[in-house]
Parts: structure tokens; sequence; C-alpha cells
């Protein structure tokens, strides 16, 4: 009689406790999405949207570690051993992905360094591209040829990266060839004009004329002329266009790469004589 009442009680304490952690489960679940709902709401300081979404996927799944961890204790798990099994499992994946492990502290640098944001134009190596997402083991590009990209974090540190979108204007540097017969002075005076007329190109800060040196066709010259960053393509393109149907326009050549050749005279022949040699 006594054991069966102890069972029936047995089978009572485990129905409850069971009641009891499937009922934290559900309270710790509701409360990591109240937190993280709640920490969307706050503004921090120098914390971009990106860095917001994975702070807010942080909360959310520390605090489901924490119901599971609650709940593993109402069933009556020993946590000593369960938290031994969980080391001894991350030793392990921890020397299988050194690699992971590199990216994740990577990422965490460059979310607290910030040298780009989503949105942003970067070139890294050869690759230039949008930057669609910062995560913490990749950062992840969209090309301008609509390519889809995957640099690991680990790279991004040790690769010079460079923000093509970091500042509100940017300035496009236009090369270009003229024939040794023109008017320097004249031609400055041409892309100048030009230049004005473009309503892409800012008056400020002014355009700006290099004389780069003497290639061996053309006076090597180069116009840099400034332009909010969301216009650089564009003007650099309507520049080019102008200044060929300006220069065609005033006579301006630009000269390509050619070969000069004469014809002269042709050698005459090496005189050759024999002398007989006498005994």
């Amino acid at each position: 009689m006594e054991t069966s009442t102890t069972l029936n009680l047995m089978e009572q304490w485990h129905v409850f406790a069971i009641g009891k952690g499937f009922s934290i489960l559900i309270i710790g679940y509701l409360l990591a999405r109240f937190a993280r709902n709640g920490v969307g709401r706050f503004k921090v300081a120098n914390l971009t949207p990106h860095s917001m979404i994975l702070l807010k996927r942080l909360v959310f799944y520390g605090i489901l570690i924490l119901t599971f961890i609650s709940v593993m204790k109402e069933l009556g798990f020993d946590l000593s051993v369960v938290l031994g099994a969980a080391g001894i499992f991350s030793v392990a994946i921890g020397f299988a992905s050194q690699t992971s492990a590199s990216n994740l502290i990577s990422g965490l640098f460059l979310m607290m360094e910030r040298p780009f944001s989503v949105g942003d134009i970067i070139r890294v190596e050869s690759t230039t591209g949008e930057v669609i997402s910062i995560d913490l083991l990749s950062v992840k590009l969209r090309t301008f040829d609509n390519l889809f990209v995957r640099i690991p974090n680990e790279s991004m540190i040790k690769t010079q990266v460079t923000t093509l979108t970091r500042f509100p204007i940017r300035r496009a540097d236009l090369q270009i060839g003229i024939a040794y017969k023109e008017d320097i002075q004249r031609v400055k005076e041409i892309l100048n004009n030009v230049a004005t007329k473009n309503t892409l190109c800012l008056d400020e800060p002014a355009p700006l004329f290099i004389l780069l040196g003497f290639g061996s066709s053309s006076v090597d010259i180069q116009l840099s002329v400034w332009a909010k960053k969301e216009n650089f393509l564009a003007l650099k393109n309507s520049m080019y266009q102008e200044i060929k149907k300006t220069f065609d326009e005033q006579n301006i050549e630009i000269p390509f790469p050619h070969i000069s050749l004469y014809s002269g005279e042709a050698t005459k022949p090496i005189p050759v004589s024999i002398n007989e040699i006498t005994k």
C-alpha cells in the first residue's frame, strides 16, 4: 500500500515538474520576445540599425538559453553533468572551428570600429559592391553586376577596405591626352567651361586642372571635379561625353599612339675587293 502511494506521489511529482518546466519555457519565450522588442525601442548612441538587429538577437537567444537551463533543472537533470558535457563539446568544437572563432572575433571588432555600414559601397581588393549585411561571421556584398559575394570577417580585418561612400562628396579624376601642338591654357579654359555647365559638378570644391606629364604621343592632363556621392558615376560619364563633344567642336586633337615610318635611300652595297696573293 505504501509502495503504491509512493509511486503515485512520484508520478504526480513528475507530472508537476513537467508542467512547471513547460510553463517556464513558455514564460521564458514570451520574456525573450518582450526583451527583444524592448531593446528595439531604445535608441542607443552610435549604434547602427544593423548592430541593433544583432543586439536584439543576442538578447533573445541569451534569455532562451537561460530558460532552457532552468527547465533542465526543474526536470531533475544534474546541471554540473550537463555543463561539463557542454564544456567538453565546446572545446572539441573550438578545435574544429578555429576559423569560425576568428571570424566571430573579427566580426565583433568590425561592429565596434564600424568602418562601413549597410548600404555603403566598399572595395575589398578587386571586389566592389554594396554592403547588404554585416554578420558575426561574414560581410555580404552585392556587386554592380548583381552578384552575391560573401567575405569572411577575418579577411576584412587583414585586408585593406576602401569605403567609397563614407563621405557625402567624391572627386572624379578625368585623365585626358591632347596633342603637343595644342595650347594648354586654351584647353584648360575649355575644360573649366565644360565643368561649369555640368549641373552635377559642384562649384565648391572648385575643379582642379593638373598637368600630369609628357607622354609618348600626347600631353597628359587631369581634370578633377567633385560631385555628390550618389551622382559620382553619372558625373564622370557625362563629363567625358561633353569633353569629347567640345574638343571636336573646338578642333582640339586627342592623339592616339602611332608609329612614323620614313622612306629613304637604301644602303649602298659595301665594296669588296680581292687581291691575289703572289708567292
